[in-house]
């Protein structure tokens, strides 16, 4: 339930190119966070990037630490903030989310700041859904 596997990450470049040509986005600082309703078929209702910009930090191992807190946040939230509603929709998404914080943040802090952004999220996702229909 609490895992984050490979098939979960988001790797193809075309899929990657897509979601950014053509997906919507929204901003929760510190992140942000951009999505696109997937047509093809894939394992899991969602599939994410997480990125951290190499001009504002330098150093890989502050890069390599906020990606690290990132995933851990996503994976012990992901469930029941986003997949439940996912399944319940029958969808499928791809997610990015970039950090676009000035300073490296608490764990606690962006934990509430991923409930925050997985909320908006499926939020966005239920708006698009009543568009759609």
């Amino acid at each position: 339930m609490y895992t984050f596997k490979k098939e979960e990450r988001l790797c193809n470049k075309r899929l990657i190119d897509k979601l950014f040509h053509n997906g919507s986005s929204f901003l929760c600082y510190p992140f942000r966070v951009s999505w696109l309703l997937n047509t093809e078929p894939q394992l899991y209702p969602a599939q994410i990037l997480f990125s951290v910009s190499k001009k504002r930090y330098k150093h890989a191992v502050d890069r390599n630490t906020i990606k690290r807190l990132m995933r851990e946040t996503y994976r012990l939230n992901k469930q029941q903030q986003l997949y439940q509603a996912l399944q319940l929709a029958d969808k499928k998404v791809l997610i990015s989310v970039g950090y676009v914080g000035k300073e490296i943040e608490p764990y606690l802090f962006l934990e509430k700041k991923m409930l925050k952004l997985l909320n908006q999220l499926s939020n966005e996702l239920a708006a698009s859904n009543l568009a759609a229909s």
